[in-house]
């Protein structure tokens, strides 16, 4: 089995338009969760999202963003820079050893709504030509893979909220078995729309707005947490055999080592912890380590009553004794819940802890809950003696559950 190398990161979220951004945003506590300035927000119970407020357009022509939802833009913008990073020149080897795996959950749901309300505001009006083409889920995968000139696999994953999750894990074992020598994998989601979000809030899953402190409103394992709050962005890696990456003389960033995938198989919205346990154990044991090995975990840490609570009782049952002394942090408070490229950002993020020796706090844990009784580096961003090994959990509705595991790279 080859081992698996990450050898490049780009990120655009509500916290800046580039992963060195991100990490120093999350590190400082900078909340992206603010009002959303649209034509529609007074339909809303609560004005609150974590929107993209660079000008994303500016990427592209206006020829090419006749052909990009923004999903698109955002997945093109994220992946853009992971390449740059990592040096990877697709050209030298025509594409052929190269794949494209990407994550969403409702893929270009701008599109979609336009031409809905298009439709149904005029019936005689006919959508864009490109609707079918920028709306469907694949249409992110597709354009990276012409961007780019990727020309072996391309697949698209969408398991709701570990939808980046799994395509980053199956980027991996694809590399691992031989089949790729590199990808770009990652995932995408721009879900600020008004028919989205009324659905959201119709479920009574968004955060109730803080009237002093909007900011503040999604607060992970706090005991007076009510919901997340609603983002848009994109993250995406290069995963690398460590045989390709030493040939053209990469720097490696990290090594991919562990990748758990379950189904709690037991209700469409409400986790279940011994799923999202199985997912962990599989992730070390593919990994080849126990439990004391793992220095932090990055939690899928919604905000919600039911999920903070079961996450919590899932790593208290893979790791026993030790549950309390390994550090979890939660940082959707931050840059809101990202649905379909939540997976991919979080794991960026526990990357760049790695990288830092330094872990992001949980953010507007003022009231913690006595049942969620982790160490949830509540303080703010905290520099570790030892951090050599990270895992990021994503569950998903559908009840998917996707988990990462990466350690630092040694030759």
């Amino acid at each position: 089995m080859n081992k698996v190398v990450v050898t490049g990161i780009g990120a655009i979220t509500p916290l800046g338009p580039d992963f060195s951004s991100l990490m120093t945003a999350v590190f400082n506590a900078h909340s992206g969760v603010r009002a959303l300035d649209t034509s529609w927000i007074h339909q809303l119970h609560s004005p609150l999202a974590a929107p993209i407020l660079f000008p994303v357009e500016d990427h592209f022509t206006k020829l090419r963003r006749l052909m990009l939802d923004r999903v698109a833009q955002l997945g093109l913008i994220a992946v853009k820079e992971a390449i740059q990073q990592s040096g990877l020149n697709t050209l030298a080897d025509e594409g052929l050893h190269g794949g494209v795996f990407w994550g969403t959950g409702m893929g270009g749901a701008h599109t979609l709504e336009q031409a809905y309300m298009d439709s149904f505001s005029h019936p005689e009006s006919r959508p864009r030509p490109t609707t079918i083409v920028m709306f469907m889920t694949n249409s992110t995968t597709g354009q990276i893979g012409i961007e780019h000139k990727i020309k072996g696999p391309s697949t698209t994953y969408s398991s709701a909220c570990s939808s980046s999750a799994v395509a980053i894990g199956e980027a991996f074992e694809a590399i691992r078995s031989g089949k790729i020598n590199y990808a770009i994998a990652g995932g995408s989601e721009a879900l600020l729309t008004l028919g989205v979000m009324k659905a959201w809030e119709s479920l009574q899953t968004l955060a109730r707005p803080d009237a002093t402190r909007p900011e503040t409103s999604c607060r992970p394992f706090a005991k007076d947490r009510s919901g997340f709050i609603l983002g848009e962005g994109a993250a995406s890696l290069i995963l690398e055999s460590e045989e390709h990456a030493k040939q053209r003389g990469a720097t490696i960033l990290c090594e991919i080592v562990g990748y758990g995938n379950t189904t709690d198989a037991s209700h469409i919205t409400q986790p279940d912890a011994g799923g999202q346990a199985r997912a962990m154990r599989l992730a070390l044991e593919q990994a080849q380590m126990t439990y004391q090995d793992v220095d932090y975990i990055n939690a899928h840490g919604t905000g919600t009553q039911v999920g903070d609570l079961s996450e919590t009782r899932a790593i208290h049952e893979v790791f026993n004794d030790y549950a309390k002394q390994v550090p979890v942090s939660a940082t959707k408070a931050l840059h809101g819940h990202l649905m379909g490229a939540t997976g991919a950002v979080e794991m960026a993020i526990a990357i760049g802890s790695l990288m830092n020796k330094t872990i992001p706090g949980t953010a507007h844990l003022f009231n913690p809950d006595p049942e969620c009784d982790l160490d949830y580096v509540s303080e703010g961003a905290r520099t570790l003696a030892k951090l050599d090994v990270v895992m990021s959990n994503s569950f998903g509705f559908g009840g998917n559950n996707a988990v990462l595991v990466a350690k630092r790279y040694s030759k």
